[in-house]
């Protein structure tokens, strides 16, 4: 397992988003939902994304995959224009409504809009330092590595058989993680740090490592020995491709799920402790404080009660913070 498998593996579209919508000309819908993360793919027509904290509208093309994070509030429509008139908009929100139906009556074929999209919901702190690297659009051209599962789409959406949405919610996630992998490797891309030092020989098999087993006893000489070079090898080569030491990285980690455990788990304090590699519960809470700022049992506390939790997002190329709720907002119900 690597850190691009841990950061997507909790971020799913589960019960999941809206399907397939057929409109007619000059439509155009505003998102509403805060989904952290919404995918539209169009199989006919062209579609403009108009997102706050882009300058210009986006083209999206026939084939052409576009990932938009939340969770601001998005339209999606069929001209480039950065200004509605409320009576021209449709909203959607996945919490509270069933869905887009197809317009009536119908428009001529060559006229309609036909677009598959689906929102994720992200559970955990884990997911947000992905979210924290990617720009509020990413477009991937059609060549990418998950084109071929448009057709198939498409023909499960317009079917009834059992197990239809099962099916859905896999095929979504399958092309969310080749859609965000395929813009990483994009020329020019701004990949992050970890995703670039995946592929190499020193740092990668120490990456893997840790995130394969985060409560393992690792020292540096431990991962050194992992990446078959010296602890002064390690330590440079990690620290030039990730802007910090393996330890440093590995705590970092850590106290990532451990967050996510408190919040999901009714393990005690001591119990995580021992399971992320602390011998003792207190050298655990020390260093959960100094990365999020409250201790385990304060973390867990505001989770349970329902307020906003301040978590460190830590980014090797830029620190960020950021606040976010506990609670997710509930799975949307298919539509066309």
């Amino acid at each position: 397992m690597d850190p691009f498998d841990t950061l997507l593996r909790d971020v799913r579209a589960e019960g999941a988003a809206f399907g397939r919508s057929v409109l007619s000309p000059s439509w155009a819908l505003r998102f509403t939902d805060g989904a952290p993360l919404t995918l539209c793919v169009p199989l006919r027509g062209e579609a403009w994304i108009v997102h706050p904290e882009r300058d210009e509208p986006v083209l999206v093309r026939v084939g052409e995959a576009v990932v938009v994070r939340g969770p601001q509030p998005f339209v999606l429509s069929a001209e480039p224009r950065s200004t509605f008139r409320p009576d021209e908009l449709r909203d959607v929100d996945c919490r509270q409504s069933p869905g887009i139906r197809t317009p009536e009556p119908e428009p001529e074929p060559d006229e309609q809009m036909l677009l598959l999209a689906g929102a994720y919901h992200v559970q955990g702190q884990a997911p947000h330092r992905l979210l924290g690297v990617l720009p509020p659009v990413l477009v991937v051209p059609d060549d990418h590595d998950c084109s071929s599962l448009r057709d198939y789409l498409d023909f499960q959406l317009g079917g009834c058989r059992p197990g239809r949405q099962v099916v859905l919610d896999r095929l979504l996630d399958w092309l969310l993680v080749c859609t965000i992998r395929d813009w990483f490797d994009q020329p020019g891309a701004e990949a992050p740090r970890w995703y670039r030092a995946l592929g190499d020989d020193t740092v990668g098999p120490v990456l893997r490592a840790m995130h394969d087993a985060p409560g393992a006893p690792w020292t540096l000489a431990s991962l050194a020995a992992r990446a078959g070079v010296s602890r002064t090898t390690l330590a440079k080569r990690f620290t030039e491709l990730m802007g910090e030491p393996p330890l440093t990285y590995l705590t970092d980690w850590r106290m990532t799920l451990a967050a996510d455990m408190l919040t999901g788990t009714t393990a005690t304090v001591a119990a995580m402790a021992r399971q992320l590699g602390y011998s003792d519960a207190f050298g655990f809470s020390t260093a959960f404080k100094r990365v999020h700022g409250v201790s385990p049992r304060e973390h867990r506390r505001l989770a349970q009660s329902g307020s906003q939790v301040a978590v460190t997002i830590r980014s090797t190329s830029s620190g960020t913070h950021s606040t976010y709720s506990t609670s997710a907002p509930p799975a949307c119900r298919t539509y066309r």
